[in-house]
């Protein structure tokens, strides 16, 4: 009966329901080294651009830190697991490879409003609950908090790996007031002891993921450094891509998929697990760079409606098509990459003249 069930498995039971894969709790004080490897990392200057990484870094130091009143964290994971290899398109210049991640709906919106439909649930179910929820954009350390809630552990490429679902999760996270003790049945390892003892590295001696990456941003297992890494490049930095990273970017437009799609626990991560929300729309799988080149302010607001790529603007992606472009090969592209050496964005007009000089 649905009385005899403890609150952690009516609360999994409501999270499956609403399209999570994974979904465990931990203390707030489960993950207490997460402040010295954050501010080690900044202090290395590894987080590049990302100035709110900085600016907010106290708030990321705990959960108590950006909310004295929490007490535990619910951790959920929701499966976007690809249907084709990300690799199989790296050999084909006149497509612009997009991160498998940002080919569906925006993971922003799709699980945010799975968390607030979980976060209703947990209030009525306990009523006089506090609660916030948090994905992606809110300083909070989903990674090291999922693992300490038994979801997974941090890979050497830093992010987290299931078991069941290898690299590809899209992680969210309830901050609420009630204490651990409340959620009953749970276990140390799943609720977290404040030293991280439940989290098990299973990467053994594996280094798959550091030995895929193409600008070597490993500068060790379990550490990342985002000036190298294409994601970093092709989302978050606003100038010129580097010139030591534009040929190893190939035909990467956002993001990659390079360093998860090697990991052996993904042979795990089984694609009907998906949310359907992630299925990739037929438009962002191979688009054309021709196709993207001529693009205006406009034509990419309407193509990328609905799309996480929507936030990086016109420009952004612009620059990285030019790059794209330019490791092409493809002379056909050269008409449409000599209209943008006059763009009005001297980032985009730079680009251009590199990847015409390449195509020439």
């Amino acid at each position: 009966m649905q009385e005899d069930k403890t609150l952690l498995q009516r609360l999994r039971a409501k999270a499956s329901e609403l399209g999570f894969v994974a979904c465990g709790v931990a203390r707030a004080d489960a993950a207490p080294q997460t402040a010295a490897r954050l501010h080690a990392w900044l202090g290395g200057g590894m987080h590049g651009d990302m100035i709110w990484m900085e600016e907010r870094a106290h708030q990321r130091e705990s959960p108590v830190a950006l909310w004295p009143e929490v007490r535990s964290v619910i951790a959920l994971g929701m499966s976007y697991a690809p249907a084709v290899d990300p690799l199989a398109l790296a050999d084909h210049g006149e497509i612009g490879r997009i991160s498998v991640y940002a080919q569906g709906g925006d993971y922003h919106d799709v699980v945010k409003r799975a968390l607030k439909a979980l976060a209703r649930w947990l209030v009525a179910e306990v009523p006089g609950t506090d609660l916030k929820v948090f994905v992606d954009t809110a300083p909070v350390m989903e990674k090291p908090l999922a693992a300490a809630a038994g979801l997974g552990w941090q890979g050497k490429h830093t992010n987290l790996v299931s078991r069941d679902h290898g690299s590809w999760l899209f992680l969210g996270a309830i901050y609420t007031t009630l204490e651990a003790d409340v959620f009953e049945g749970v276990s140390p390892a799943e609720m977290g002891e404040g030293e991280e003892k439940s989290v098990i590295d299973r990467c053994g001696s594996c280094d798959a993921c550091q030995r895929a990456c193409p600008t070597d941003a490993f500068p060790a297992p379990y550490r990342l450094d985002a000036r190298r890494c294409i994601s970093y490049l092709t989302i978050e930095h606003a100038g010129p891509i580097p010139h030591e990273f534009r040929e190893s970017i190939g035909n990467r437009i956002y993001g990659c998929d390079d360093c998860l799609s090697v990991c052996p626990w993904n042979k795990f991560a089984e694609r009907a697990a998906a949310n359907r929300a992630f299925l990739p729309r037929a438009e962002m799988v191979a688009p054309r760079l021709a196709d993207l080149l001529a693009l205006d302010d406009a034509s990419f607001r309407q193509v990328f409606a609905g799309s996480p790529i929507k936030r990086i603007g016109r420009n952004k992606m612009i620059r990285n098509c030019l790059i794209a472009a330019g490791n092409s090969g493809d002379t056909g592209l050269i008409e449409r990459v000599q209209a943008l050496r006059d763009d009005p964005d001297t980032v985009v007009a730079e680009a251009a003249e590199w990847a015409l000089a390449r195509l020439s």
